[in-house]
């Protein structure tokens, strides 16, 4: 993070949010790195960190979305203060993405220092993980809630916000996702194994960009780990922090 980083072209400074299990620097590492060969000053942060500073590596996004989403919070206050700018993007995959869609809602007074969210693949309406988490339903509600409370004991309260009828995906879909003043833009990939069906990720209300990467490479067969590595993905991002979603000059196969 170089706080003294200054773009005419990009002012707004760009919040890059990693998924579960990663962190500031595996997940992300080279969509941050892309944004900044485009010119962008990037930021990131681990949050909801599991024994932070404890295992030689961090697992991040692993606490429930109510202690990660304060974490992010905070460190969008601390981009804005450290760089004297009035607002920032934020660009987030999985989880990250949620949080993206999360914090805007839950700490209203960040509203007005969100230009730009680009989600790729967030579990917005909640994540099956294709069928596994069907399992927790066999007794119904009750084996549901067992489930959660398995995760919460492990230290995973993500895992079970971000489940179908998670806490927080029924906190998210309450009323209206999308705030006033921010663009939003939402990138799925078809091919996602993780969030699934992958259509939950989008958020169909007015003035938000849904797309699938699809739509501009069909060839492309990005999963969900590899989405912020995929460089058809990247170019939608950073067409998008630039006021227009669209595909890339060119496609890879993804």
């Amino acid at each position: 993070n170089n706080f003294a980083c200054r773009s005419p072209s990009h002012p707004n400074p760009v919040i890059v949010l990693h998924g579960i299990l990663a962190n500031a620097y595996i997940g992300i590492n080279a969509l941050y790195e892309y944004l900044g060969t485009q010119g962008f000053c990037t930021f990131s942060t681990t949050y909801g960190a599991f024994l932070p500073g404890v295992l030689p590596i961090d697992f991040g996004g692993v606490t429930s979305i109510s202690q990660s989403s304060a974490e992010v919070a905070a460190f969008i206050q601390q981009v804005l203060a450290s760089t004297g700018a009035s607002q920032v993007d934020i660009v987030a995959h999985s989880e990250g993405g949620f949080l993206s869609l999360y914090v805007p809602k839950f700490y209203p007074y960040l509203q007005p220092h969100i230009r730009n969210i680009v989600a790729i693949g967030p579990p917005t309406h909640g994540t099956t993980i294709s069928g596994l988490y069907d399992a927790a339903y066999i007794f119904g509600e009750p084996s549901r809630r067992l489930v959660g409370d398995l995760f919460e004991a492990v230290g995973c309260g993500a895992c079970d916000d971000l489940g179908p009828q998670g806490p927080a995906v029924l906190a998210l879909n309450d009323g209206p996702i999308a705030q006033p003043g921010i663009q939003y833009t939402i990138i799925a990939s078809q091919y996602d194994e993780i969030v699934t069906p992958p259509s939950t990720a989008f958020v169909l209300e007015p003035s938000v960009v849904n797309l699938y990467i699809q739509q501009y490479c069909p060839a492309d067969t990005a999963g969900h780990v590899h989405e912020p590595y995929d460089p058809n993905i990247q170019a939608v991002v950073a067409n998008a922090l630039n006021g227009h979603p669209a595909g890339p000059a060119f496609c890879s196969t993804g």
